[in-house]
């Protein structure tokens, strides 16, 4: 009997192996598609697991520093995750991928084209961010500063989102990414399915018309103009999940009163609501609530994604991805208890609402970092060699997901969260 208890429990570890490799590491030929309130490939389930790695491009693009993009998927694949944010972007500044409006540095290029084709290699899936709300790489700031060198009298950089010369700018850089022909692979990026999506900017404000209106117009006018160009992909905003001035249902938001209060110039349902985004998304920071004791900072989590689920459920009738979550722990290191209590706390929930066939379909941590790269370091980090109790949390929730898409193996996994 024991012999034969153990001959199960192998087959039962290669039978989950084999599904991991499947479903987050097997080859990607096929794009990722929504179907309702679901991501579907090829017609099969489809769930986000995985991170944020910024950096990447910049990695790739030098010799000595490209075999960290190649371990940090592998170490990514072997651990069941599936899909990978990180910026397309490097504006103006050191390094920069666009020195100038339409002038690009080729090995910087390439180094996305080398993140694009390690992701195929490990079967990771891409979000492509197209620029940042921010100024670290450049972002809205850079594009204002060099419409302004070119004779245009603006005052604010939130002009970023309606002077005419500054939008061609941006338009020019979305074509020119969609239509990069990767010099590894020999595929355009518009055709390439290892790329799940596009954003159109990294947590986009407009604090200048906390109306809305302003950013409402700019995703009217740049979801389209990125679906012309690229019918196959899926588009998201890249929101932070709050709502702002635009006229809809209060009742669909008044069990979130942070979110309510919060106006950055952007609103959660009317931006997602626009034809040509394909699915929803919202970020998650305890920084929001600093003053809030660890028992309330993990309610706000849990009630975060919750609330926004329900809205992507009942109203927007699209997919949720929580395409940002981390904290900074109190205690030095990352196996503080705080922060593992929120990595626990974060990936049950999304566990709990992906088994519940939610809207939300998954979620990716920011940020992971490989051993050596402290230069990089926001507090956020995780490096999995480092941060074992998180770096476990995160193999448990891939089993977990594993088990979802192909229930034989639920018993293989432990018990519930």
């Amino acid at each position: 009997m024991a012999a034969k208890q153990v001959v199960c429990a192998l087959l039962w570890v290669l039978a989950l192996v084999a599904s991991i490799i499947e479903h987050a590491g097997g080859a990607v030929s096929d794009f990722v598609k929504t179907d309702g309130t679901s991501f579907v490939v090829n017609g099969e389930p489809f769930y986000a697991n995985g991170f944020n790695a910024y950096w990447l491009m910049l990695k790739a693009s030098k010799t000595s520093e490209m075999d960290k993009v190649s371990t940090v998927f592998h170490q990514a694949s072997s651990y069941g995750m599936t899909v990978v944010r990180t910026w397309a972007f490097n504006d103006g500044g050191y390094r920069p991928l666009q020195s100038s409006p339409g002038v690009y540095d080729e090995d910087i290029f390439k180094g996305l084209d080398f993140v694009i084709s390690e992701a195929k290699k490990y079967g990771i899936r891409l979000i492509l961010s197209l620029v940042d709300n921010f100024k670290s790489l450049g972002g809205k700031r850079q594009y204002v500063e060099w419409a302004i060198q070119q004779g245009e009298n603006l005052t604010s950089y939130d002009e970023f989102y309606t002077n005419f010369r500054v939008k061609t700018f941006y338009k020019n850089h979305v074509k020119t990414i969609l239509l990069r022909n990767n010099t590894k692979t020999g595929v355009v990026y518009k055709d390439d399915p290892t790329i799940m999506a596009w954003e159109l900017i990294n947590e986009g404000r407009c604090k200048s018309d906390l109306s809305g209106r302003t950013m409402q117009a700019w995703i009217e006018e740049m979801a389209p103009f990125v679906k012309a160009i690229d019918g196959e992909h899926l588009l998201e905003v890249g929101l932070e999940g709050f709502y702002g001035g635009l006229d809809h249902d209060q009742e669909a938001i008044q069990h979130d009163s942070f979110a309510s209060s919060r106006n950055v110039g952007t609103d959660f349902i009317s931006n997602n609501q626009v034809h040509a985004i394909d699915f929803a998304t919202i970020h998650l920071y305890p920084s929001w609530i600093p003053q809030a004791d660890d028992k309330t900072q993990l309610k706000f989590v849990t009630d975060w994604i919750h609330s926004h689920s329900k809205v992507a459920d009942e109203v927007l009738r699209k997919p949720l991805m929580v395409t940002e979550f981390g904290k900074i722990s109190r205690f030095a290191g990352c196996n503080g208890v705080d922060k593992v209590a929120f990595y626990r706390t974060a990936y049950n929930v999304l566990y709990k609402l992906i088994r519940a066939k939610s809207a939300c379909a998954g979620g990716l941590f920011w940020q992971l970092l490989l051993p050596g790269m402290e230069n990089l370091s926001d507090s956020y980090e995780i490096i999995l060699s480092e941060c074992s109790y998180i770096a476990n949390i995160i193999s448990q929730h891939s089993r977990l997901i594993s088990s979802i898409i192909n229930p034989s193996l639920r018993r293989l996994t432990v018990t519930d969260q």
